[in-house]
């Protein structure tokens, strides 16, 4: 009974007599929005989700874009891309910021369908996609994936100004789990 008592006595953390500060705890952000404040989002046209970072992992978040109705189907995947992007640059409202949203996405970013010789499902942005953060890229690879801009199996086929290449991207889960860690996995994409 003695050895126990030394050997549980012997396994805590001894008293100090010097005052110790260490700050308080950490917080956890949680990384979640109050239900009012998505309603109120998506009443004012078609609903959409854009990834925002949120504890360094790209989370959903529900925003509404506007696309006008009877939009021709070859026009309508580079305008519902460039309504996202838009979404993708806007500040976080002030609900999603105090959740701890942020994005790497920076305005001024504009994108546009294919060029002459391009696949049909491309989209060209204003600024390479190898000159973007892996952060912003994740983003809107992954808002992209998600969406009626991507293809049918997901991926979205991204470019710069032409005649730059294009590759095919894709929206990873260890992507969604650590943006600035993971590039995008991509292949490149011929043009004819």
């Amino acid at each position: 009974m003695a050895v126990l008592a030394v050997l549980l006595t012997g396994c805590g953390i001894r008293p100090t007599q010097v005052p110790t500060d260490f700050g308080p705890a950490p917080s956890r952000v949680p990384c979640a929005l109050s239900g009012p404040d998505i309603a109120t989002q998506s009443s004012h046209g078609v609903p959409v989700q854009v990834f925002l970072l949120c504890s360094e992992q790209l989370v959903t978040v529900d925003r509404s874009v506007r696309i006008a109705d009877g939009t021709a189907e070859s026009a309508r995947r580079a305008l519902v891309a460039q309504a996202l992007l838009d979404e993708l640059a806007e500040a976080p409202s002030t609900p999603e910021e105090q959740a701890g949203y942020t994005t790497d996405v920076r305005g001024g970013m504009t994108v546009g369908g294919p060029r002459e010789g391009d696949p049909e499902d491309t989209l060209r942005l204003s600024t390479p996609p190898q000159d973007l953060t892996p952060t912003a890229l994740g983003q809107i690879v992954c808002t992209f994936s998600d969406s009626a801009a991507a293809r049918d199996d997901g991926s979205v086929v991204l470019g710069g100004p032409a005649p730059s290449g294009l590759r095919s991207y894709e929206c990873t889960p260890e992507m969604r789990a650590a943006p600035g860690d993971t590039s995008p996995t991509s292949t490149a994409v011929r043009s004819s």
